[in-house]
């Protein structure tokens, strides 16, 4: 464990200053080779795709920030990149236990891809470890929790989903996107593996695309890295430079997304327009008593489901002005969306299917009052 805090390592943790000139920016490396001083002889690189120095101080600050001890981090060029590494450890036969809320590309990939590769796919109610636990296959090698999930925002336990998972000789894996290392660090409540969508709130400014998988375990590690080289989904030099950049004001974003995101999730809750709003900061979630317990703060996502039906949600999201109408999540810039017909179109039919009337907040920093005014504005556009 480093001794300093979290502030202090994602600033400084394998950000060294430049030891030739002195820069006390990491630099971008781009580099495709590197020069060896004799044949099989290199001075800790030899092909980017394979190892580049930006990468590795990318991957050596966020271990840190999610203390990963004596294993370490893979970076990847997304998100869904990292999801597809875990998926190459699977062989047919094996199975994939998944939330019944999970997010939408990952459902696609293991559910449409995997499936036609011989691994078997189902999904649960991780919120229910008794119904985990009835769930679980001599077969399951990947235990998968999104917590909270995208879009419904459920919590699951993810100390006790370890032990289920560990019992039956799986592996948790756990995606940590929305509530980042600052809020919460699943290594320490038992988890194998943490997953990252760096593209969200590590970077931070919707200008990068990025993924990462955490894990403490050395052998699986190496097992990763292996994998990463062997198939090739890198990040490049340029990327971990940005998602670098944003990992330096990670603590300070995430306070004011959460204080954001709290102020505006009570506010819908106090409209008798809104029908249900889903936030694990608000005391009537189900899933309030374990996110107090597991993590620092609630994090950044807000949904809500308007009186009015799908129509009101669409006209809704097309009516505010500073929550910009787009997918994705976790930038400085708020944003609104309809999962049902944008980023979780791909699971309409399956039991993972949203809510039509959806709609996903990705609140952001600005002052909250203008947050809370534009929302009120579109409310009473869309009546």
């Amino acid at each position: 464990m480093s001794e300093y805090g979290f502030e202090t390592d994602a600033i400084h943790a394998g950000q060294e200053p430049d030891p030739t000139t002195g820069a006390v920016v990491v630099p971008i490396y781009a580099t495709s080779t590197y020069a060896q001083p004799a044949p099989g002889e290199h001075r800790g690189y030899e092909y980017s795709r394979t190892g580049n120095p930006t990468r590795t101080a990318l991957a050596t600050a966020l271990s840190a920030l999610e203390g990963a001890g004596d294993g370490g981090t893979i970076i990847t060029s997304s998100g869904m990149a990292a999801t597809t590494l875990v998926g190459t450890m699977l062989e047919p036969g094996d199975h994939v236990l998944l939330p019944n809320d999970a997010y939408g590309g990952t459902y696609r990939y293991f559910a449409r891809v995997l499936t036609g590769h011989g691994i078997e796919v189902s999904s649960t109610d991780l919120t229910d470890p008794d119904r985990v636990s009835a769930d679980i296959r001599p077969a399951t090698k990947v235990v998968w929790v999104e917590t909270p999930t995208n879009p419904l925002l459920r919590i699951a336990d993810i100390g006790a989903l370890a032990d289920i998972a560990h019992d039956a000789d799986a592996l948790l894996a756990v995606d940590n996107t929305f509530a980042t290392p600052y809020l919460q660090r699943p290594l320490a409540l038992g988890a194998d593996i943490v997953l990252h969508s760096a593209t969200k709130y590590l970077g931070g400014h919707s200008d990068v695309v990025g993924g990462a998988l955490v894990t403490g375990d050395p052998e699986l590690l190496e097992r990763l890295a292996f994998l990463e080289n062997a198939t090739g989904p890198t990040a490049s030099p340029f990327d971990a430079w940005l998602v670098l950049r944003g990992l330096k004001t990670l603590a300070v974003r995430m306070e004011r997304h959460c204080d954001n995101a709290e102020a505006v999730a009570r506010w819908l809750a106090d409209r008798d327009d809104v029908v249900e709003v889903f936030h694990p900061g608000l005391t009537s979630h189900p899933g309030h008593d374990t996110a107090t317990a597991q993590m620092s703060g609630f994090g950044g996502m807000v949904s809500f489901r308007p009186d009015g039906g799908p129509d009101r949600a669409a006209r809704l999201s097309a009516g505010t002005e500073l929550f910009f109408l787009a997918e994705s999540l976790g930038g400085v810039e708020s944003l609104i969306e309809v999962p049902a017909a944008m980023t979780h179109l791909s699971v309409e039919g399956t039991d993972l299917e949203v809510p039509a009337d959806l709609v996903r907040l990705s609140v952001g920093i600005e002052r909250v009052d203008d947050l809370l005014t534009d929302l009120d504005r579109a409310f009473a556009a869309s009546a």
